[in-house]
């Protein structure tokens, strides 16, 4: 059974004592879950190592027979200067470690030093690697606009432009193991998304959902952390929770927005210390998974109001993700109708209906509070009262009579723009560009257009007809 390694890259311990190696090695599994490790005793070998198993960080010995740590660092800083070097060694000198830093090192620590702040050091160095790894990879793959591992996102449906960079950044990040942050109004695909990351980042454990929302502060506890026998009355067999379930792959929690406030601090904590308690227990478990988390709120609005954790929040933002509305992804209309429509007949076991030409104009000025979700249900709701012939657009035009058209003071702002330096159009004026407007979104069909503005299709039609014969001119 293959294992997950972390970091991506490789971490190489080079200390002539054999003894400290393998100790040093199980205190950075234990404690921080690194074990993507390589040791070397003989500092002249170093180099080839750095070489041949992509090293991105050194944990370097000062003293040491052959080549001296110093020497060494010099030379990995001339050819490997994107290599991360951090001195641990036995000697407490001063003046040793400013030369280092000098010389290129990330850090220095003192082997005897807490062991707390030494594996910090080293997790804040591994972050940095990822952050530097990462954003090269993002410029590689803005520059190329092509995706490595399209087959990841093959259950996405889309040719919005959008989206596409969405799936590049994933790519970029899909090898880190700091958390997701996923937002984006219901119905965007966000599980489908969580899905995309899990696949992309090759971890061999499985994906582990689950939805949070309305979950009360115990069952929280029950359900990621699990229990021990006789932990509470019923408690008759110890029970693995979800993040044991997880472990080597991804756990992920949907609607983190309606996560009760004593839920978030254990969930902090959980982020915080890397390890945690089932009920009942007295022995800690590690964290071996990665977190992917989602919502449809406002993070920004319910840290502003108290409901949301501020620690919390930026301990799950390193990598964010924001999924475009439908209504905002116009091209992919057309191509998800044909798809759900072909999927509904499928289902029902009916022959796909043959969709009317002015149908995807129709849905592509709806707004879509619904989203991805609401299409699909709307196409299924249609092809099961479809009787024959072109499909009809009664279920379509319910949906989007009962829309709500009301105007955020937002959208009104960017749409009625009148520069102070020009005089303002006439109201007839206005009317008329409105209706172009609503022309132009309708693609020519009066009956789309006139549902735009709110009007009839006859009175459309005649305030077109009148201006079309007041633009004629006079024989």
């Amino acid at each position: 059974m293959s294992v997950n390694l972390y970091p991506a890259f490789g971490v190489l311990l080079i200390d002539d004592e054999a003894s400290f190696l393998r100790s040093f090695s199980l205190l950075l599994e234990t404690a921080a879950g690194i074990n993507h490790i390589y040791t070397c005793e003989d500092s002249r070998q170093a180099m080839d190592m750095i070489e041949k198993h992509s090293i991105g960080l050194v944990l370097l010995d000062i003293n040491m027979p052959h080549l001296s740590g110093e020497a060494l660092l010099s030379e990995i800083v001339e050819r490997h200067p994107e290599v991360h070097v951090i001195i641990v060694s036995g000697l407490n000198q001063l003046e040793t470690a400013i030369s280092c830093i000098r010389s290129g090192a990330f850090d220095y620590f003192i082997k005897s030093s807490e062991e707390k702040r030494l594996i910090d050091g080293i997790k804040r160095a591994i972050e940095m690697q990822e952050m530097r790894l990462e954003n090269q990879e993002m410029r590689r793959l803005f520059f190329s606009d092509t995706l490595k591992h399209p087959e990841a996102f093959a259950n996405i449906l889309t040719q919005d432009k959008g989206m596409k960079l969405v799936f590049q950044y994933l790519e970029s990040v899909s090898e880190s193991s700091r958390h997701v942050l996923i937002t984006g109004e219901s119905g965007t695909g966000k599980e489908a998304i969580a899905q995309a990351i899990h696949d992309l980042s090759g971890r061999t454990g499985l994906l582990v959902s689950v939805n949070v929302a309305g979950v009360d502060d115990s069952f929280f506890s029950d359900t990621l952390f699990g229990h021990a026998r006789g932990a509470f009355s019923g408690a008759d067999q110890a029970r693995s929770g979800m993040v044991e379930q997880a472990s080597g792959g991804t756990l992920f929690l949907d609607e983190i927005g309606d996560l009760s406030l004593a839920s978030q601090v254990k969930l902090l904590r959980l982020l915080q210390e890397g390890e945690y308690y089932p009920l009942g227990s007295d022995k800690p478990k590690r964290l071996n998974a990665r977190l992917i988390v989602a919502t449809h709120q406002n993070l920004d609005t319910k840290q502003a109001d108290g409901s949301f954790r501020k620690d919390l929040y930026y301990r799950l933002c390193t990598h964010q993700v924001d999924l475009p509305a439908l209504r905002k992804r116009p091209t992919d209309i057309p191509l998800l109708l044909e798809y759900f429509l072909e999927k509904a007949a499928q289902e029902l076991g009916r022959s796909k209906p043959t969709v009317p030409k002015e149908l995807p104009v129709l849905l592509q000025n709806y707004a879509f509070p619904g989203n991805v979700r609401e299409l699909q249900a709307l196409c299924f709701d249609a092809v099961s009262r479809h009787r024959g012939g072109i499909l009809s657009m009664a279920v379509f035009k319910r949906a989007c009579d009962n829309a709500d058209v009301s105007i955020s003071p937002e959208a009104a702002d960017a749409f009625f723009q009148y520069p102070v330096d020009h005089p303002l159009p006439t109201l007839q004026k206005s009317a008329d560009l409105l209706v172009d407007e609503a022309m132009k979104r309708a693609n020519g069909n009066q009956s789309i257009a006139a549902r735009l503005l709110g009007i009839s299709q006859p009175a459309l039609s005649k305030r077109l007809k009148s201006r079309k014969g007041l633009e004629t001119p006079s024989e």
